[in-house]
């Protein structure tokens, strides 16, 4: 009777943690920018944002002067989606007095349908609109789940 009690718990513990928040993080480093993102969803239906954060250098001295280091928060995640081994994030900087009125557009897209792996890798392309000059480049990034 125990046994059988120990298992049915162990399979209640198994099940919820298949149900769990998903949490991933996408990382690049070429000569063109260098960045992180940490993104959370909850499980449930809606997949819910629940924590974002991330940092950025862009390493062109024509563009470093606006966004060569910036910050991101939840409210920079402007659109965020993950099913089934696909991963695709957005951060959008609107900008402030700072940046003089330009925009920073980071979209990363990972992963493959229908193969879900703990470590995939995909690309991203960097718009700065606004500046002096439009700066657009592209890239491979390295990401995970936690």
């Amino acid at each position: 009777m125990w046994r059988g009690m120990i298992v049915f718990a162990g399979l209640l513990g198994a099940a919820g943690a298949a149900h769990a928040d998903s949490r991933f993080f996408c990382s690049a480093d070429d000569k063109e920018a260098r960045f992180t993102l940490e993104s959370g969803f909850e499980s449930g239906a809606g997949h819910k944002l629940n924590h974002f954060r991330g940092a950025l250098v862009v390493k062109d001295p024509a563009q470093s002067t606006v966004f060569g280091k910036r910050v991101f928060e939840s409210q920079h995640l402007t659109n965020h989606w993950s099913r089934d081994g696909d991963l695709l994030m957005e951060v959008f900087d609107g900008g402030e007095d700072d940046t003089g009125g330009a925009t920073l557009d980071l979209v990363v897209v990972a992963g493959e349908r229908g193969k879900p792996a703990a470590n995939f890798s995909g690309t991203y392309s960097l718009t700065i609109e606004g500046g002096e000059k439009p700066y657009a480049v592209e890239g491979k990034v390295s990401c995970g789940t936690k």
